[in-house]
């Protein structure tokens, strides 16, 4: 697509780097971005943009960004044509899925992935071409995948996610979430903390719920907890609901199925009886709980820190089922549910969440056992299948949009593995970490050179709306949007994969008929069927097209959620929520017997910094500005009796590993709580100069790959709780 070349042009866009997809205002000049600024005509951000949005046209125009593909040599990499490097690239991807089948190839795309509809839907299709022992393996399982178990178990589909009416609720309980610094997640909603502050302003409450007292703790109610006491907290929450008989169990019963059951399981989870298990006194616990049910409109919302514990799984679950059991689910200002508004959407999600749940059921993963999660398995234990020889061992591995190397659990055992492939390739801005390991790193186009529309984010806006961008600028050198690579990749190996035949026989087929099989085709048709929707011309409405030209700052479909659509959202026989699952008992049952290793007194958790993203932010001046650095937190009782003062460093052991970092000192934490952000650990191995003099830490060495410490429902990593030693250096 041709983007025109004009001094000081002015193109309204959006910025894709977390989820509230803040409205941006990109200057061009001769195609070249110099500067973004918030939109103030965006209907929700309004004029917000955080510092990582502003700073990203640095990341665009870094002069350590990769822009034209490179080869691995013997001296390091060397620039190479693309025709080469996917002749080479297809030739030994052939040649591997010869030899081995699809079981041999593998791909992990990391978050950023997911913001680029293009992205997802090209390798869904290469996934489908390949055969179904392809491996797949994503961020995911650091942060969300049991998200998307517990809705399945629930609601018969991991599509039916419950967001938090933030706009019309009058009590938030956040759990292990930090939306003043991550701008929400599983959550769209643009400038948060201002509709937090919102609730307070109307006579509500926002309770936070959180071993540190984060930027979000420190703005409003802060009840600490001791980390991953989460789900102890939720059923002593649904004990005092039962109990003190505060549930409408007529409600109840119409929306849900296994209330009776869930009572039972809650009925030895007495307040008193969780108190060493989370810290909190009785007595808070049960004014929580009335609150939760007597305040008309009232949500409880959780997020990373919920998922990546012990039972992250069983905690998601709970959650809802907390929001459920009070009254507050599927109403407005509790937790609700948003739709694309497609015609037969709930034969559609029917007939989708069968398959999912089949999927989830049937296939497992070669390490482990652990089920498929929208069709990928754990990150967690990628090194071992790359390394555990048999049928389905990963010979080829693909990194789009990714540092598994910092982000999963144990990534000197990754790192490791990574050397004995016989292909790795990587699609990205950098020669990261990861990449550095690579055959060919092929260049990424940034989100500003290429077209865009959030297509997973549609039904997590409490604010129903569109919008979509054409790319701003040209792709830089010789930079392509993944999709075209991905697309590019699929076409060569249309010649040597059988499996991609049926793939290469559809698209002639359209071709025929003037139709395009790309990935904009397809989210145009979503687009078009959906709420607001043109209907391809049967109606006034919307289409990618004129949604990007005519609504540059986006359009608003409707003021709020529409309430009473659970029984259509659940698509399970009878629209009634599923509460009974042997899966959740068991994890009750695991939950009692948690036990903690001698020598371990302390507790670590991660936390999010308001200047990075996970681990790509860290190579743009103005957020490392001031000679930033990684630091640990601590809490000054822990810190005395370690002899420990500001600023020193510390080594943080964990029965894994062990990491040192300076430590900063303070109060706005947990005693016997150690907070380590995460994404750090550049050790010049990657090609982004300013990350790696930061350098830093890999809290990640301190976690567990093992498969008996991965959750099981889900296959998460667990992040939060774990149990670590802190000795001064």
């Amino acid at each position: 697509m041709s983007v025109e070349h004009k001094v000081g042009v002015q193109k309204t866009t959006f910025c894709r780097i977390c989820e509230p997809l803040c409205g941006m205002v990109a200057t061009v000049d001769d195609g070249r971005l110099v500067a973004l600024r918030p939109d103030k005509d965006h209907p929700l951000s309004s004029g917000f943009a955080c510092q990582k949005g502003i700073a990203f046209t640095e990341v665009v125009n870094d002069p350590d960004r990769v822009t034209t593909p490179l080869r691995r040599t013997a001296d390091g990499f060397e620039p190479v044509s693309w025709d080469e490097a996917m002749f080479d690239i297809a030739a030994r991807l052939a040649d591997i899925h010869r030899r081995h089948g699809s079981g041999a190839i593998g791909w992990y795309f990391g978050n950023p992935g997911a913001f680029s509809y293009s992205h997802t839907l090209s390798l869904s299709m290469l996934m489908a071409g390949l055969g179904p022992r392809f491996h797949v393996f994503t961020a995911g399982s650091q942060d969300v995948n049991n998200r998307f178990v517990a809705s399945q178990l629930l609601y018969g589909t991991p599509l039916a996610l419950p967001v938090p009416d933030v706009l019309r609720t009058d009590l938030l309980v956040v759990i292990g979430a930090n939306p003043v610094v991550s701008h929400g997640s599983v959550l769209t909603v643009p400038r948060i903390k201002d509709r937090m502050h919102d609730i307070v302003k109307r006579g509500g409450r926002v309770v936070v719920v959180d071993p540190r007292r984060t930027e979000t703790a420190a703005q409003f109610e802060w009840l600490g907890i001791i980390p991953d006491g989460d789900a102890f907290l939720l059923l002593s929450l649904l004990h005092v609901m039962f109990g003190e008989n505060l549930v409408n169990r007529g409600r109840l019963a119409r929306q849900a199925r296994g209330g009776v059951w869930l009572e039972r399981l809650a009925r030895p989870f007495r307040p008193e009886s969780t108190q060493p298990h989370t810290g909190i006194e009785p007595d808070t616990v049960r004014a929580l709980a009335r609150d939760l049910v007597r305040t008309e409109r009232a949500a409880v919302y959780g997020r990373v820190g919920t998922s990546t514990g012990e039972n992250g799984t069983l905690t998601t679950y709970l959650l809802d089922a907390v929001n459920l059991v009070a009254g507050n689910l599927d109403v407005p200002g509790g937790s609700m549910f948003g739709r694309y508004g497609l015609p037969a959407e709930r034969l559609l999600m029917k007939a989708g969440g069968a398959l999912m749940r089949t999927v989830y059921t049937r296939k497992r993963s070669r390490i482990g056992g652990f089920p498929s999660v929208l069709g990928s398995e754990p990150a967690g234990v990628m090194a071992k299948e790359i390394t555990t020889p048999g049928r389905g061992q990963v010979k080829a591995l693909l990194v789009s949009a990714g540092n598994p190397v910092l982000s999963v659990p144990n990534g000197d055992e990754l790192e490791q593995a990574l050397g004995t492939l016989e292909l790795m390739v990587g699609i990205d801005l950098y020669v990261n970490e990861t990449l550095a390991h690579c055959d060919y790193v092929l260049p990424a186009a940034s989100m500003y050179e290429r077209d865009d529309f959030p297509l997973p984010f549609q039904t997590l806006q409490p604010t129903p709306f569109r919008q979509a961008t054409e790319a701003v600028i040209p792709p830089v050198g010789q930079s392509r949007p993944e999709w075209e690579v991905i697309d590019e990749l699929t076409r060569r190996l249309w010649r040597r994969t059988p499996g991609l035949l049926s793939l290469a026989v559809l698209r002639k087929a359209l071709e025929l008929f003037g139709v395009q099989l790309r990935p904009r085709l397809l989210v145009d048709a979503v687009i078009r069927l959906g709420e607001g929707g043109d209907r391809y011309g049967l109606r006034r409405g919307l289409s990618f097209s004129t949604l990007a030209a005519d609504y540059p700052h986006g359009k608003v479909l409707a003021e709020h959620l529409r309430a009473g659509v659970l029984s259509d959202t659940v698509v399970y026989r009878g629209g009634r929520v599923v509460l009974a699952h042997d899966e959740i008992a068991s994890e009750v049952a695991a939950l009692t017997r948690r036990s903690v290793p001698d020598g371990y007194p302390m507790r670590l958790i991660g936390m999010r910094e308001s200047r990075s993203e996970n681990t790509w932010m860290h190579n743009a001046p103005l957020l490392m500005r001031g000679n930033r650095r990684q630091h640990a937190m601590m809490h000054v009782d822990d810190a005395a009796a370690a002899n420990v003062v500001d600023g020193d460093v510390v080594r943080v052991v964990s029965p894994h590993g062990q990491i040192e970092l300076p430590v900063t000192v303070t109060k706005d934490i947990v005693a016997g709580v150690i907070a380590v952000p995460h994404g750090w650990g550049h050790k010049g191995t990657g090609g982004w100069r300013l990350a790696n003099g930061a350098g830093g830490a890999n809290v990640n060495q301190l976690m567990s790959s093992a498969p008996e410490d991965l959750e099981k429902l889900a296959g998460m990593a667990r992040l939060t709780g774990v149990p670590v030693r802190v000795e001064r250096v």
